[in-house]
């Protein structure tokens, strides 16, 4: 991969990253509380509704090309990012663990519970209690895996190009 291309590469990856992570800092910094004060005077449908919808669009896709660019980042080096094959690729690889968990956490977990939360697909009010918990803890995991997650993703990117590229 040339220098621009992994230029590229790197700002899709940074720019969905912000996307993705602006997304979930919003869902429980300020959506979680907001959904609670609207249940409580009656106006929650509209959140449900309108904006929790849209927001989880963006969010899932934002993780999708957030993830897919870093492995493209990553390339054939992927291995040794994930198995610590050498000392420069400790801190990507940490962080490339940290996004995939949490990438696993979104299609996995939080969004199949979110459908169900929001009515996209058939659920007891029991299933949707036992989703609203299950979804909240894997997006909460999420925020605080975000943080050393940015961390390593920022602070490695010269470790790793050096790697990748000499010098």
């Amino acid at each position: 991969m040339d220098f621009v291309l992994y230029g590229l590469g790197r700002w899709l990856h940074i720019m969905a990253g912000v996307m993705w992570l602006g997304l979930l800092y919003y869902f429980n910094f300020v959506q979680a509380a907001a959904m609670k004060d609207a249940q409580a005077d009656g106006t929650a449908a509209g959140i449900a509704k309108h904006v929790a919808p849209r927001a989880l669009f963006y969010f899932r896709w934002a993780a999708v090309v957030t993830w897919l660019a870093g492995m493209a980042l990553l390339g054939g080096k992927a291995d040794d990012a994930f198995l610590f094959k050498e000392p420069a690729y400790i801190p990507i690889g940490v962080g490339a663990w940290l996004g995939t968990i949490m990438f696993f956490n979104v299609l996995a977990i939080i969004w199949p519970n979110q459908k169900k939360i929001l009515g996209l697909v058939p659920a007891s009010e029991e299933e949707k209690a036992s989703a609203r918990r299950v979804a909240f803890l894997a997006s909460r995991l999420n925020v605080v895996l975000s943080m050393p997650m940015l961390f390593f993703m920022t602070a490695s990117g010269g470790l790793f190009r050096r790697a990748v590229f000499g010098g």
